[in-house]
């Protein structure tokens, strides 16, 4: 079974409702995430969307399903611009402009391994398995370089740093890192 989670703690103009099974009867509004996907009901998170304004209709978002592992994120997250929401689907993850659902970006990790709100730096902060994504208010902040050989995991945010660990094949041990959130620059290795 795969745990389900949201935070919503950035602010955000929608409601947002995870739907048990994709309804009988669409809502007039329905988008798939991505288009090109192949069965993309099967597993699929569906997201009933109420974005904010007088007569704006609610939408349903259809997001495909990555991975079907317990290790991998899915659910709801309030994005550092009020008016994206971040659905996460088994590691695949969308970030729909909830004025205009037609505009999402489907991030490059496959999967994100790691999903963290980084609220004093305005960055939601994605982890895949060798490096960092981080999305602010204005999209694409940045990504740093290369973190791990396999597996990224970040610790905290704190004073200016973001703090994670990776595995080095080389060493076959976990290393601590530091990156400037701001900027994704590499502080100490």
């Amino acid at each position: 079974m795969i745990a389900i989670e949201t935070d919503f703690r950035f602010p955000h103009t929608w409601v947002a409702e995870i739907l048990p099974a994709r309804p009988l009867i669409l809502p007039q509004r329905t988008y798939i995430y991505p288009q090109a996907a192949e069965e993309v009901e099967r597993g699929a998170l569906e997201v009933l969307i109420r974005p904010a304004g007088e007569g704006v209709q609610p939408f349903l978002a259809t997001c495909a399903l990555g991975f079907r592992d317990p290790s991998v994120p899915s659910g709801l997250w309030s994005a550092p611009n009020s008016q994206e929401i971040c659905a996460v689907s088994g590691g695949y993850a969308y970030l729909i402009d909830t004025t205009a659902p037609e505009h999402f970006t489907m991030l490059p990790f496959r999967p994100v391994m790691q999903v963290w709100p980084a609220l004093e730096a305005g960055l939601l902060l994605f982890a895949g398995h060798h490096s960092i994504l981080a999305w602010g208010s204005e999209g694409l902040a940045w990504q740093s370089g290369k973190l791990s050989d396999e597996g990224v995991t970040i610790t905290g945010v704190e004073d200016g740093l973001l703090r994670g660990t990776g595995w080095q094949m080389m060493t076959d041990r976990e290393t601590e890192f530091a990156l400037d959130v701001k900027t994704g620059d590499l502080i100490r290795y």
